[in-house]
C-alpha cells in the first residue's frame, strides 16, 4: 500500500473512532491553555488538570500570575516534571505578556515561541486549540505512530511533522492529531503492543514492525 493510501485509510478510520476528540487539558481560556500545556511537558495530562485549578485559583490571569512569586508557583505545580524550571518560566513569561502583549496571549508562532519555556509544539498546540490556526502539534504518541505505520521515519519531530503535513488535508489538523494521541493512548501503547491486534497496526505497520512490538 502507498504511504498515501494508508494516510487516507487512517483518517477515515481515526474519524470513525473519534468523531469529535476532547482537548485533554482543562483551561477555560488561551492563557490558561498555554500555561497548561507548557506544564504538559514530561507530564501526564492528567497530572497537569490535577495541579491546575489550584494554580488558577490563585492566579488565572497573565496579570495575577506576574504577580506571584516564583516560589509561589512552584508551591502549586511541585508534582509536575521539571517542576522548577515550568516554574521560572510561567513568572516570565506572564510578566512577558503583560509588559509586551497587552496581557494577552499572542497569536503568532514566532511571538509565541519567543516566550520563556515555549517552543514548537507548544507554540503549535496554542495555535490550533485556542485559535483555530492550522497546525499540526506532534508529542510523543504522534511521533513514535507515525514512524510505527510507516508514515514518517522517526529520524525526528521536525521531520514528522512535515511528512505528517505532507500527507494529510490542512483541514484535518487540527482535529487529527488529538485523534492520533487518543489512539496512542488507549489502542497503540509503546511497550509490549500486539501489532498483529490493534485496529491500525494490524495492517499499517510492516511485518518486520510488528515482529519488533
Amino acid at each position: 500500500m502507498k504511504r498515501q493510501e494508508k494516510a487516507d485509510r487512517i483518517r477515515e478510520q481515526l474519524a470513525k473512532l473519534y468523531p469529535d476528540p476532547p482537548i485533554p487539558l482543562d483551561h477555560s481560556d488561551p492563557f490558561t491553555l498555554l500555561i497548561a500545556v507548557l506544564l504538559s511537558a514530561q507530564t501526564t495530562d492528567a497530572r497537569v488538570n490535577k495541579v491546575t485549578p489550584g494554580l488558577f485559583a490563585r492566579a488565572g490571569t497573565p496579570a495575577a500570575m506576574a504577580k506571584l512569586r516564583v516560589e509561589e508557583i512552584l508551591a502549586e505545580i511541585r508534582t509536575c516534571g521539571l517542576a522548577p524550571a515550568k516554574a521560572k518560566n510561567i513568572a516570565a513569561l506572564s510578566k512577558i505578556l503583560m509588559e509586551k502583549h497587552g496581557g494577552k496571549v499572542p497569536r503568532s508562532f514566532e511571538e509565541l515561541e519567543a516566550l520563556p519555556g515555549v517552543g514548537h509544539k507548544t507554540a503549535s498546540v496554542v495555535m490550533t486549540q485556542a485559535f483555530g490556526h492550522p497546525a499540526f502539534p506532534v508529542d510523543t504518541h504522534i511521533h513514535r505512530l507515525a514512524e510505527r505505520w510507516g508514515l514518517s521515519d522517526g529520524t525526528s519531530v521536525e521531520k514528522t511533522e512535515r511528512d505528517l503535513k505532507a500527507l494529510f488535508p490542512e483541514s484535518t489538523w487540527n482535529k487529527l492529531h488529538l485523534q492520533i494521541i487518543y489512539f496512542g493512548r488507549e489502542h497503540c501503547p509503546a511497550l509490549r503492543h500486539d501489532m498483529t491486534q490493534c485496529p491500525i497496526c494490524s495492517w499499517a505497520a510492516s511485518k518486520k514492525r510488528q515482529q519488533q512490538g
